[in-house]
């Protein structure tokens, strides 16, 4: 990515033509440190599958540079959990701060209130300052934190769970 990208960018539906791109900024957030619990970015074949179809999106420039990325998950196949979704959202470092996120956020919602879903929720490290506030802005409420939930590269971190409730599905 040039630092001389475009701050607009067009929201896209992820695909496979977006896999390298998509993993290596999802790998530049694992490295980072507080982002996830994952070590490596998996290859695309597990991404995709773990992924809903109608919920994953790319954010690209002019040029077709993605400089970040949506996807959803299911959180259960129980049916009472058919309207939850849980997501991650990742941005390339040189696009950050240009409103990335909210718009990769924005279209995620738009598409599961669409579909009927209700709830997307996240796990968030209480040090990843920038995702809570974006979360926030986007409509997300903190619900709590999951004290030692996991081990880390050894430590035992905390997340803070975010949800989203639509107004619009009933």
């Amino acid at each position: 990515m040039t630092s001389g990208s475009s701050a607009n960018a067009v929201i896209v539906p992820l695909e496979a033509d977006h896999a390298g791109q998509v993993l290596a900024i999802y790998q530049t957030g694992i490295d980072e440190g507080n982002a996830t619990f994952e070590t490596t970015a998996p290859d695309w074949e597990t991404f995709d599958a773990a992924k809903l179809p109608g919920h994953r999106f790319a954010a690209v420039d002019a040029d077709g540079t993605v400089l970040g990325w949506v996807a959803a998950s299911r959180v259960s196949d129980r049916c009472a959990y058919a309207g939850v979704v849980e997501h991650s959202v990742y941005v390339h470092p040189a696009a950050r701060g240009r409103g990335v996120a909210a718009a990769l956020l924005k279209a995620l919602v738009d598409s599961t209130e669409q579909a009927g879903i209700w709830t997307i929720q996240s796990g968030i490290f209480p040090e990843n300052a920038a995702s809570l506030a974006v979360h926030r802005r986007a409509g997300f409420r903190v619900l709590g934190s999951r004290e030692r939930i996991g081990r880390h590269h050894g430590v035992w971190r905390d997340v803070v769970l975010v949800e989203r409730r639509s107004p619009a599905v009933t």
